[in-house]
């Protein structure tokens, strides 16, 4: 009887903490070298004109509190250790959002001396967004996809 009073408690407080991932997530942004096209598109999709916070999304400078990695560029071997020193800031779980065509494979930068690759190479990336630059409606598209992914499937 105890047990199961236990196992109801952890059902509740994980739907809890699932539900204020999913409404309240905090992001942060990395530019691993990109030419600063994603970086304009995802600015503008924090005005006020695209207002990313409709949906609880909130731009956190700190690592230790965000939840996902908005990363951009192709990751240049300067920044690749920085860019790992961030993602294992982060606290469990987190997640990986890869913006552009240079995020997603080295894009006109790939097979330079000094790229080591897409986002993916060096981090495991929860969502890809192409474009170059990604639009503010797709980083939009793709943000909201990413958490609808971690809502429980109903059954």
């Amino acid at each position: 009887m105890e047990n199961t009073k236990i196992n109801a408690w952890e059902k509740t407080l994980n739907g809890l903490k699932t539900w204020a991932r999913i409404n309240s997530p905090w992001v942060i942004h990395y530019n691993s070298g990109s030419c600063n096209g994603c970086d304009i598109e995802i600015l503008a999709t924090l005005t006020p004109r695209y207002d990313l916070e409709r949906f609880g999304v909130k731009l956190q400078g700190s690592p230790r509190h965000a939840d996902i990695l908005l990363c951009t560029g192709p990751v240049t071997r300067q920044s690749r250790d920085r860019l790992l020193r961030i993602y294992e800031q982060m606290p469990e779980p987190k997640f990986v959002v890869a913006l552009g065509s240079c995020g997603l494979s080295g894009g006109v930068f790939h097979g330079s001396y000094n790229i080591a690759g897409g986002v993916d190479e060096v981090l495991p990336v929860s969502a890809y967004i192409p474009g170059c630059p990604p639009r503010p409606e797709a980083i939009i598209q793709g943000v909201v996809a990413l958490l609808n992914s971690l809502k429980e499937p109903k059954g």
